[in-house]
């Protein structure tokens, strides 16, 4: 009898639904891919290295060349204080002055004038100036008075002849009239009505340190050039400034 129970209560529990297992999780859907998504991110990483190695490839291909800072006249020559170093990427194409040519390009001049903030190309230089068919550059070394204040290279000037005798003589002395009108057409003449400044000291140079003359350079026609010379040789030469600045 005894037996018989047990077997029973045993029975009974096997019966019983057995539950889920403490932790146990259920089971979940699976994921969707999406293969146009990481396509898409691969292909942006491969963007940003191609980039990446682009820019180191360009940051070698730089060199250093040489940047004019102040406007260089022409005949003139460049120097330390008129010129600095910049990098700039190479180009076949480009006569580039390199920074290390710096002491030969110091022996060359400014065959037209140069303006600053420029890149220095081989064509810019050679052995002299280049001057336009039909002028002629002449220079002239004016004392205080003689030339406006400011005068810079590129201003348009008349030349006038000041201080110079009548060229009529003593001759006309008797009609004072007649003396007086010459003496103007004579001794206050234009020389020249439009020239151009190529190049004018600046205030600041050691040349005006044991001078008080500035030297300057007017582009002139060659036809006006023997009689500017002339008179810059005794000098008897004013510059004015003209419209047209």
């Amino acid at each position: 009898m005894k037996i018989q129970e047990r077997t029973g209560a045993g029975a009974g529990r096997s019966a019983a639904p057995a539950g889920p297992s403490v932790g146990e999780r259920l089971p979940t859907p699976p994921r969707e891919r999406k293969p146009a998504l990481a396509a898409l991110a691969v292909l942006l990483v491969l963007v940003g290295a191609l980039g990446a190695t682009m820019l180191v490839l360009q940051a070698g291909d730089r060199i250093e060349v040489v940047k004019i800072t102040e406007e260089i006249p022409a005949g003139q020559a460049v120097n330390d204080s008129n010129t600095t170093s910049v990098m700039v990427a190479e180009d076949p194409g480009i006569n580039y002055v390199k920074w290390s040519q710096l002491d030969a390009l110091k022996k060359l001049k400014a065959v037209t004038t140069i303006p600053g903030g420029v890149v220095a190309v081989g064509e810019m230089f050679g052995e002299e100036a280049k001057v336009p068919e039909g002028k002629a550059l002449v220079g002239l070394s004016l004392k205080e008075g003689q030339y406006p204040a400011g005068l810079k290279s590129g201003a348009t000037v008349a030349a006038y002849r000041v201080g110079g005798t009548s060229r009529s003589g003593s001759g006309d002395d008797a009609d004072g009239g007649s003396a007086g009108s010459s003496g103007s057409s004579g001794g206050d003449s234009v020389i020249v009505d439009r020239a151009v400044v190529d190049y004018v000291q600046d205030a600041k140079g050691d040349d005006l340190v044991s001078s008080t003359n500035l030297p300057v350079t007017l582009l002139v026609d060659d036809a006006q050039a023997a009689a500017l010379t002339q008179a810059a040789t005794n000098g008897e030469v004013a510059l004015v400034l003209v419209p047209g600045n």
